[in-house]
């Protein structure tokens, strides 16, 4: 499988991620595959005529994962809103299985092991009106478009898409979508991509309490990811490709309830791009988004 851009993009994995859950078999009646539909927002560097302020900005302590910048909860708008509340992450704190998980859901008592938190900082983030405009269209500043994501069923029951591995992004180097679309490549140094995008998935999904229901992303450079409107993975930062894993069975829901899982992603600086999503879960778009593209 492989994605191709029309008015949208469809990417599709050719093996299974390895982030640790070990599900049961798959029954026949899950789906081959899981297609999402997001949107993809272009920006121009900061340094460009109409550029944004945030990207190709070093963070003042040098780049790196920072975490905390982003408020606990989603606003009103389902978006993330700039806490500026940071810290650089000198090593992560991790579960029992030494994976990677967010700060915020560390548990001593389920054998977790405390991550590094150093000085303040914002990760890059000039402030809350620069980081408002990342996951919402504005034709000052941004041009967006729908992009279609394929996650292949693996043999494990586990749904994966991965840059890596996936024809067309080893083709073009990396995870960019937007190549010589919208904006167009960024140019300056380093290979002819578009490196200045964010991606944004609203979806929900049926928790199964004995699902052992988890999700994982691996990928640079800003990731956040919210379920039931709390914050569950944080990647903040420009930084290299980093990963973080989140246990369903901590975040206390309600067994066959149906909750909402909001990813938020973007790439900020050149010269790489990686994008790797790893879930068990049976995810669905809520709802398509009105995008700019649509008008051109």
């Amino acid at each position: 499988m492989k994605f191709t851009t029309t008015t949208a993009f469809t990417a599709s994995l050719l093996a299974a991620g390895a982030m640790g859950f070990h599900p049961a078999a798959v029954p026949e009646d899950d789906p081959s595959e899981i297609t999402l539909t997001g949107v993809v927002r272009d920006f121009k560097e900061r340094t460009a005529e109409d550029g944004h302020t945030d990207f190709e900005r070093r963070p003042n302590r040098g780049f790196g994962l920072y975490c905390g910048n982003v408020a606990a909860e989603l606003d009103s708008d389902g978006k993330p809103v700039f806490s500026g509340e940071g810290f650089k992450v000198g090593y992560q704190w991790r579960n029992s299985n030494g994976q990677n998980i967010c700060w915020r859901l560390f548990d001593s008592s389920l054998g977790d092991t405390a991550g590094s938190q150093g000085a303040t900082d914002t990760g890059g983030i000039q402030d809350d009106e620069s980081f408002r405009l990342w996951y919402r269209d504005d034709p000052r500043i941004n041009k967006s478009k729908l992009l279609e994501l394929t996650l292949n069923r693996q043999a494990d029951g586990s749904y994966v898409f991965d840059s890596d591995v996936d024809a067309m992004s080893v083709e073009r180097g990396g995870f960019f979508p937007v190549d010589h679309e919208l904006f167009g490549n960024s140019g300056g140094a380093g290979p002819d991509h578009n490196y200045h995008f964010t991606f944004e998935l609203q979806t929900e999904f049926t928790y199964e309490a004995d699902g052992a229901q988890v999700f994982t992303f691996r990928g640079d450079d800003d990731v956040w990811v919210y379920i039931n409107r709390q914050l569950v993975i944080d990647l903040g930062g420009v930084h290299g490709a980093l990963d973080q894993t989140v246990d369903l069975n901590r975040l206390d829901l309600e067994d066959g309830e149906v909750y909402e899982l909001s990813f938020f992603f973007a790439e900020r600086h050149r010269t790489a791009s990686n994008f790797r999503m790893t879930t068990n879960l049976k995810l669905r778009n809520i709802e398509l988004p009105t995008v700019t593209a649509a008008y051109d």
